[in-house]
């Protein structure tokens, strides 16, 4: 594959910006190459009037731009802030949500951590499903009772806009949007690059800082790894609940806890990662596909794949098995 131009990223950077926010697209979405070394994204941060921007960390950024920029972007992303002004009362500079606002029409829309908030003030995330940071989740519902907050998972993908739970949740999001725009495998070898998971388990629940249940030190990762390993098995509550020492109202409540999802939603959401990896990776019949990741037919493999991403099997695999020229992250050699 050859890029005729790169996927245009804008950063967007409000005082005081978290500057872990600003550092993760362009170390993660800038090493994306093909095998020829051109680009897959042009990564560039922007200030609402192009001037260097102070960080919660105590040292500035400076900019590629201002929000002029926003009007050539194919993504814009939001990094995280602790401006108080859109933290404490939800108020967005006019001239900063009119040009989110005009972006929003033609770009895909992202923000990590408290980047939600900036979003949400210029009045993009009013009923779509978001995430942010859990510490600010009770102010943030507050503010915006329009969205429909999602404490649990690492992130969120609903319909064109992304948002991001608070730290290395920025990470888990970028690695979707890779493996969204050039697939599993591209995506796997950044992870490994940068010595993070491909795809981490549960959701940001399990970072929260509550007091613990009576089901402290309890688990249902066990459970995961089982249906994980027997994607073509049908185990019921009842087996993987035994599988972890539990009850079966103790094991649903706890597995929602931890990743955002019943059991069953999981389970469909593995077998459907796994038939990916293998229209990716792999020549099999799509109904060969479905039955070994247990999905049963391939009609009900079509059905999921038009369901989670408005595509079928063969469509998704002509996009993904691209040939030689494919994008790699051009740092694999090292690996």
């Amino acid at each position: 594959m050859t890029y005729a131009a790169p996927h245009r990223v804008t950063v967007l950077a409000l005082a005081p910006a978290v500057a872990f926010d600003l550092s993760i697209p362009a170390q993660m979405l800038a090493m994306v190459t093909s095998r020829a070394g051109e680009a897959a994204y042009d990564v560039r941060t922007i200030t609402p009037d192009g001037a260097p921007v102070m960080t919660v960390n105590g040292y500035g950024v400076l900019p590629q731009g201002d929000l002029s920029l926003l009007e050539q972007a194919d993504t814009v992303v939001v990094a995280g802030t602790r401006a108080p002004d859109v933290l404490d009362d939800g108020v967005l500079d006019s001239r900063v949500a009119e040009a989110l606002g005009a972006a929003s029409r033609r770009a895909r829309m992202v923000s990590l951590c408290t980047g939600s908030f900036v979003l949400a003030a210029a009045g993009l995330l009013e009923g779509h499903r978001a995430a942010t940071h859990w510490r600010y989740a009770r102010q943030f519902t507050r503010l915006f009772p329009a969205v429909d907050l999602d404490t649990n998972p690492l992130y969120v993908d609903d319909r064109g806009i992304l948002t991001s739970a608070g730290g290395a949740a920025a990470i888990d999001l970028c690695l979707h949007l890779i493996r969204e725009d050039h697939g599993s495998s591209v995506a796997n070898r950044i992870a490994r690059y940068n010595v993070v998971a491909p795809m981490r388990e549960g959701g940001q629940a399990q970072y929260i800082d509550h007091p613990v249940t009576e089901d402290a030190g309890t688990s249902t990762a066990g459970a995961r790894t089982l249906m994980v390993e027997h994607l073509d098995r049908r185990l019921s509550l009842k087996d993987l609940a035994g599988h972890c020492h539990m009850s079966v109202r103790t094991f649903t409540r706890r597995f929602r806890q931890e990743t955002g999802l019943s059991p069953a939603e999981w389970l469909t959401s593995a077998r459907l990662k796994h038939a990916r990896h293998l229209l990716e990776s792999t020549d099999q019949p799509v109904d060969d596909i479905a039955a070994g990741t247990g999905l049963g037919s391939g009609t009900n493999l079509r059905q999921h794949m038009r369901d989670a991403l408005n595509t079928t099997p063969s469509a998704y695999r002509r996009a993904f098995r691209t040939g030689p020229n494919a994008a790699v992250d051009s740092t694999s050699s090292a690996d």
